[in-house]
C-alpha cells in the first residue's frame, strides 16, 4: 500500500487478503499514507475480472510469480499493464495463473526460493515505470 501511495499508482485489492484491512489497524502499523492511496477493493477474483473487463478491457494482467516463464527484465511493459502479486505463503490460485497475460519472475541466485512480495513488487514496478516513463513527478 505504501508503495502504491508513494508512486501515485492505483491499488486493486482482491479479497480475501491475508490481513485485516481496517484504517485503525493499518494506521497503528505505521501506514500513514492511506489518505494518498487510490484503493479499490474487489470481493473476489471474479469481481476483479469483471471490473477489469468493463474498466480496462485492453489491459494485460501480468502475474509476478516464482513460476514465471520470463524475467521481468526481458519483458516489454505497457502503460496500462496491471501487475499482480499474490500471498507470500500461497501465491495465487490456478485460475489466476490461467487468466494472466504473462507470468513474470525475478531472477535470483540458485538455491533461493523467493523475495518478499513488497520488495518483488517494487523491483518490477521500478522496471515498468522506467520503461514506460510513468514515474510520478518529483516531490519534496
Amino acid at each position: 500500500m505504501r508503495l502504491a501511495a508513494c508512486l501515485a499508482l492505483p491499488l486493486e485489492l482482491i479479497e480475501p487478503c491475508g490481513f485485516v484491512l481496517s484504517d485503525r489497524r493499518l494506521r497503528r502499523a505505521g501506514m500513514d499514507y492511506l489518505d494518498h492511496l487510490q484503493l479499490t477493493r474487489h470481493a473476489s477474483y471474479a469481481a476483479f475480472a469483471a471490473w477489469r473487463q468493463s474498466q480496462v478491457p485492453g489491459a494485460r494482467l501480468l502475474l509476478l510469480t516464482t513460476r514465471g516463464e520470463r524475467s521481468h527484465l526481458e519483458f516489454g511493459f505497457h502503460p496500462d499493464d496491471l501487475l499482480m502479486v499474490g500471498r507470500e505463503t500461497a501465491g495465487v490460485p490456478e485460475e489466476v495463473h490461467a487468466g494472466a497475460s504473462a507470468r513474470l519472475r525475478i531472477p535470483i541466485a540458485p538455491g533461493r526460493r523467493s523475495l518478499n512480495v513488497a520488495l518483488a513488487a517494487a523491483m518490477v514496478l521500478g522496471e515498468a515505470l522506467r520503461q514506460t516513463g510513468l514515474f510520478p513527478e518529483r516531490g519534496g
